[in-house]
């Protein structure tokens, strides 16, 4: 009964093979560019600050900061990008500008924090695991100091993800892995077709497709990680390229992000330590991928480019 079932299903997938490998492909990019498609709906929603049972509203500074960003970038219609009070370190953005829903940036409330008038996060309760952080210590101190950001670094923060989303970052990132699914299932039908597999038996047929399947896997995770991190040195560049007040912020927003890594990694205990590197760094999730760029190359890329504006 099973090998009757497999054979029918062997021979269903070989018929439709082609109508199989494009709804494949376009179900993988869908469901990556979906919360990009209605971002008020779903990324907000999940990023969104909330201040006594009511969502948190962003300040007139930060308002005004936003705009001046969107200008200095150039954007032709700034209705398309949005701004929303969000919770976390660093702005994160969701959305397509050139779509009718537009793009949602969300802007940390540390934001509105300065050295002389601590407001946000760096003058409220932090907690690590379940415990206050006292603000007289060492590392508390630190990581209400790598809080507080200058005018310059606000505006790379935002600046970062305006180019990113501006420059159809979502896009690129969705498109490996259909992309990576129908390369891998030509060179499936190749590799049968050289070697003559389809007249021979059905284990043969069965050991090669998992054989390319599993340097399909393989050569996926190693060419998403390579895109992710190309883009991030793209859209850093491209921020900073736009001033040296940029490019200054840049540095500085880096630094106090290793800074506040550095903090966190002495609160959270063994925890910190796995998570954390000495430098600031984070640790990959996994030991065969790096998803990210390291925020110490970044900083570096940035400071490069300073020195030659600079020339």
């Amino acid at each position: 009964m099973a090998g009757r079932l497999a054979r029918k299903l062997a021979l269903f997938v070989q018929r439709h093979r082609t109508g199989l490998l494009v709804g494949s492909c376009a179900g993988a990019f869908s469901v990556q560019v979906l919360h990009h498609v209605f971002p008020e709906q779903t990324y907000r929603k999940l990023h969104q600050a909330w201040s006594k049972g009511e969502p948190a509203s962003l300040s007139e500074t930060l308002r005004k900061t936003f705009q001046d960003v969107l200008r200095d970038a150039g954007v032709r219609d700034p209705r398309k990008y949005s701004a929303f009070a969000a919770f976390g370190f660093h702005p994160v953005g969701a959305g397509l500008p050139w779509l009718p829903a537009g793009a949602r940036i969300g802007v940390p409330a540390h934001f509105d924090s300065t050295a002389d008038a601590p407001a946000g996060i760096s003058d409220r309760v932090i907690l690590i695991n379940g415990e206050a952080v006292r603000g007289d210590g060492s590392p508390g101190r630190a990581l209400r100091e790598s809080l507080v950001l200058s005018p310059a670094a606000q505006r790379f923060a935002i600046g970062r993800e305006v180019a990113r989303l501006q420059g159809g970052g979502p896009v690129l990132l969705a498109a490996v892995a259909p992309a990576g699914l129908a390369l891998t299932c030509l060179c499936g039908v190749a590799v049968k077709q050289l070697l003559g597999l389809y007249a021979g038996p059905v284990l043969l047929r069965g050991l090669a497709n998992a054989a390319v399947l599993t340097v399909g896997a393989a050569g996926y995770c190693l060419v998403s990680d390579a895109v992710g991190q190309w883009l991030d040195y793209r859209w850093d560049r491209r921020a900073a390229s736009l001033s040296t007040d940029y490019a200054t912020g840049g540095v500085e927003f880096y630094n106090k992000l290793l800074a506040r890594n550095v903090a966190l990694r002495g609160l959270m205990g063994r925890k910190g330590e796995e998570m954390f590197a000495p430098s600031g760094n984070l640790f990959p999730s996994s030991w065969f991928r790096l998803q990210r760029a390291p925020y110490t190359a970044r900083r570096d890329s940035i400071v490069g480019l300073l020195k030659e504006q600079k020339a």
